[in-house]
This record gives C-alpha cells, structure tokens and sequence, in this order.
C-alpha cells in the first residue's frame, strides 16, 4: 500500500481533493536537486479541509476512473 504526503491545493470538486506530491531527487551524474511535483485525486468523507493543509493520502482499490486516494490527516 503506497502512502504519499503532500499540500492540499484544490478542493472545488464534491468529496474530493486534489493534493500536490513533491519530490526531491538527485541527478546521477552531476549532483543537482531535481524536484519534480505530482497531482494525485483523493477521496474526503468530511470538508473539514482547507487549501495548503498538509495531509497523508493512502492507496486504496479505484473510488472512480481518477481516484485511488484516501485522505487521513
């Protein structure tokens, strides 16, 4: 079961929420930072939410075509 942590940046669709996941990597031959940002959709039971929260997403079986998320703060 994966489990990503990241910043909650929209929340204009019902019981879902759209949450930000960045990565920092490092380039193999010449040592730069790479960060690289990922939107995944996950499923709210309750909007107690905000923009810019901080909250862990869990992977769980497919909620739609889009979702496979759960938000646990």
């Amino acid at each position: 079961m994966k489990q990503f942590t990241g910043k909650v940046v929209s929340l204009k669709m019902n019981k879902t929420a759209v949450v930000e996941i960045t990565t920092v990597k490092k380039h193999p031959i010449y040592g730069r930072s790479l960060v690289s940002k990922k939107n995944l959709k996950a499923h709210i039971n309750d909007q107690t939410l905000k923009v810019g929260d901080m909250v862990t997403a869990f992977e769980v079986r497919p909620i739609s075509k889009t979702k496979q998320f759960i938000i646990k703060k």
